[in-house]
């Protein structure tokens, strides 16, 4: 991503984002990474709470940094009227607001999105929630490890004969919820560009997981029913497919599908009687892993490594995140930002580059100028800081 002059691809968006945590603040970074400005808005008293959560320095979390930079912050109380009378205000300028209260939480601060459509019908409001606006399940509290063992896809991850695993990556707070709030509120953001029309964006984080459960599914469709856990063709059914064991106690991932990788494999270890066993789920395909996995606990991982890699076949390490972030492909996904390592946008595109990023802003940095660009003077912005209002 080279230097331009070009102006970035959301310049002249506004948005405003009541979330926190993860999913919707991740979710706004992307746009703002992009060109828009977004307005964290935070209430008055504790505001983002991953502000405080787990390790980092005095500007505050890491968890806290990584998911909010190049936005601006407005404390504003919205259970008091004036309040509820500024995000009014602030409405009518915006292009997209981004929310993650239980459904009807809004609605009952009287900022509802059929109030906000009918002051601002060009606005976007993405509502990002575990099960939806509506549904038997909607009102019910969640986290990621809820959303994705209800969408069928926690059963699906694991090894054989053993329990579901937690992945640290949030399928359901990052796919489910940062991503698909990212697609639909940009699908949105064309259709209001065209007709003046926004939309609302329900963005159940469930659903949107189970959406991209599509090797499951054909499982059900084929068969009635999902395999077992570690049994289909790309959880360790097959022999190609997998993970294995190196010496020094690290992995090696094998990809190996087609079978001229297979056979390019086969060859590189000098057991080209595994040939045929390259798609094999049943004993032969047991014997087959089994002898690989034998052949892989020979060496380390740095040996494989360096095998492997003048060797096209889709053999690669495992690595941890530390050495990732070092690796010679991988690293041009991060970035120095603010004194922290950070990950780049995470779509490439022509003429287009992050450049500094504003730091994750403290909370309420930007009040003032922001009410001021609603036309406030110093003086009602004092009255409002006085009764708490911001």
């Amino acid at each position: 991503m080279g230097d331009s002059a070009r102006s970035k691809p959301l310049a002249g968006v506004r948005v405003l984002d009541l979330t926190r945590l993860l999913p919707g603040p991740l979710a706004t970074q992307h746009l703002a990474d992009y060109g828009a400005d977004v307005i964290k808005v935070e209430d008055t008293g504790a505001g983002d709470y991953a502000r405080t959560m787990g390790p980092g320095n005095a500007a505050g979390s890491y968890f806290h940094q990584l998911v909010n930079r190049n936005k601006r912050s407005l404390r504003l109380d919205l259970k008091q009227a004036e309040g509820r009378t500024l995000m009014l205000r602030l409405v009518e300028h915006a292009d997209v607001l981004v929310e993650g209260f239980r459904p009807g939480a809004m609605a009952r601060l009287g900022l509802g999105y059929e109030t906000l459509a009918a002051l601002n019908p060009r606005l976007v409001y993405c509502s990002i929630s575990g099960y939806g606006q509506q549904g038997p399940y909607a009102e019910r509290a969640g986290h990621d490890i809820n959303y994705i063992g209800y969408a069928g896809l926690l059963d699906q991850i694991g090894c054989r004969g053993g329990a579901p695993a937690l992945p640290n990556l949030q399928i359901g707070d990052l796919l489910g919820g940062t991503m698909a709030a990212a697609m639909g509120i940009l699908v949105a953001l064309v259709d209001a560009r065209s007709t003046g029309r926004g939309r609302h964006v329900d963005v159940a984080m469930t659903d949107a997981v189970l959406a991209h459960a599509i090797f499951p599914l054909a499982e059900v469709l084929a068969r009635g029913t999902v395999r077992d856990r570690g049994d289909d063709l790309l959880t360790g059914g097959v022999p190609c497919y997998g993970v294995y064991e190196t010496a020094d106690g690290r992995h090696m991932a094998v990809g190996a599908l087609e079978e001229k990788f297979w056979h390019l494999l086969c060859d590189t270890l000098g057991r080209p009687d595994l040939k045929p066993a390259h798609l094999a789920r049943d004993a032969a395909g047991e014997r087959a892993r089994a002898e690989l996995a034998a052949v892989f606990r020979t060496h380390s991982q740095a040996h494989w490594t360096a095998l492997f890699g003048t060797v096209d076949c889709c053999v690669t390490p495992v690595l941890r995140l530390e050495e990732a972030l070092s690796d010679e492909q991988v690293r041009r996904a991060v970035v120095e930002a603010n004194g922290l390592r950070q990950f780049a946008p995470p779509v490439a595109m022509s003429e287009f580059s992050l450049g500094q990023p504003g730091p994750a802003p403290a909370q309420g940095a930007h009040s003032a100028e922001i009410l001021a660009e609603l036309g406030l003077d110093s003086g009602e912005i004092e009255t409002l800081r006085a009764r708490g209002v911001i």
